[in-house]
């Protein structure tokens, strides 16, 4: 019987509209699987791509998304098990992450713990361009292929066989808050108890608000705009008070205000999720003497600001940067989402945009334009269902 062919979505550079192009069902080999895709989210990283803010060339065209769940629905004979080990087979639920390590290079080898700053990784849905056979190579697709032989730092993690598409589609971005709670942790920059406060109420925002709760923070402040529908959304995932940037239009308001809400002298820690510059200097004022500030959220280089350093030395603060995340991180957020599936109203952050031309295109303006949380692309919304 004849395989259909396979619909995926590509953009031509920055600025440009999707166009789906269709592509033959590939080959399977050996140690390869087909992945038909449930649900794929529209990352703030797709987003300044778009933008034509990346600062490395990209192979245009080529097709976006990276924040995927689906289901196998091919596999070869030695496609077994997932990076953790465990087993796979056809109809297992998996998500796959864009980067992926190689496990060879310097970093890898010699500080696994910033395996994240692998030299040679693997990125679906960014540096594989669709000339690349069999072109189906990021998420906002109908089908992803991954092939071990050809990739071999590949990387595959099964979900719960339970647990929505949709949800599994939110377990990249929150690995991403969970590593960089940890890494504070490790720096001693974070217990038990710590008020925090998350600057930037995005879909990493969000996602860092419910990450606080359960890694331990006592009380969680968000900053950030517009009040509908993020604000909003950030109350319901546990922030106990929201401060309006669109209300305070000033850093000394906004200040006053954070300062007013947690009381004493100042929050314990602050994450920046904005993406914006203007973030840094704010949020170090927002923290106590001896506090911690990590930045994750300028994922792309927004642009410079003026600070002065003297508040970082005479305020004695542990400043981090946290980068994505290891191999070894992504079952941490498989395992907190799947673990607090019903505390939090997960995939109500979701925006459903079919996939289309037009769907795909009004997912970005959308995501863009802040109208939604998080817009997610579903291919098959019988498999979300």
């Amino acid at each position: 019987m004849t395989k259909p062919e396979i619909r995926v979505a590509t953009f031509a550079g920055p600025g440009a509209e999707p166009v789906i192009r269709s592509v033959p069902w590939p080959e399977v080999p050996r140690k390869a699987a087909l992945i038909k895709v449930g649900a794929c989210g529209v990352c703030g990283t797709d987003q300044h791509i778009l933008k034509g803010h990346w600062p490395k060339p990209l192979p245009w065209p080529f097709t976006l998304g990276h924040e995927i769940g689906g289901v196998i629905v091919e596999k070869g004979d030695e496609f077994t098990a997932d990076f953790m080990e465990k087993p796979l087979a056809v109809g297992s639920k998996v998500m796959i992450p864009p980067l992926m390590p190689c496990g060879q290079c310097y970093y890898c080898v010699h500080y696994p713990e910033q395996a994240n700053k692998c030299l040679t990784p693997v990125y679906y849905g960014r540096y594989l361009g669709f000339d690349k056979a069999p072109h189906l190579w990021g998420g906002w697709a109908e089908y992803v292929y991954v092939d071990l032989d050809m990739l071999p730092g590949t990387k595959v993690y099964k979900l719960p066989d339970d647990m929505s598409l949709r949800l599994g589609a939110l377990s990249e971005p929150l690995t991403s808050c969970i590593r960089a709670f940890n890494r504070a942790t490790r720096a001693g920059g974070f217990k038990w108890g710590d008020t925090v406060v998350i600057q930037g109420s995005g879909p990493i925002g969000i996602l860092a608000v419910a990450a606080a709760q359960e890694m331990g923070a006592g009380r969680v402040i968000c900053v950030g705009a517009p009040e509908e529908p993020r604000l909003a959304l950030a109350r319901r995932f546990g922030a106990e008070a929201t401060v309006d940037i669109t209300e305070l239009k000033t850093p000394e308001e906004r200040i006053a205000r954070v300062r007013e809400i947690v009381g004493g002298f100042g929050a314990d820690l602050v994450m920046d999720c904005s993406g914006h510059p203007s973030a840094g200097p704010e949020g170090i004022e927002f923290l106590r003497d001896g506090g911690t500030y990590v930045e994750m959220g300028q994922f792309t280089d927004a642009g410079k600001i003026e600070t002065s350093w003297h508040r970082i030395c005479s305020k004695d603060l542990n400043v981090l940067g946290s980068w994505a995340f290891t191999g070894n991180d992504l079952p941490l957020g498989v395992d907190m989402l799947y673990r607090a599936r019903d505390k939090y109203p997960w995939l109500d952050m979701q925006t459903i945009y079919p996939f289309t031309e037009e769907g795909v295109s009004r997912a970005v303006a959308d995501a863009m334009a802040m109208k939604t949380v998080k817009s997610t692309i579903v291919p098959f919304p019988e498999l979300v269902a």
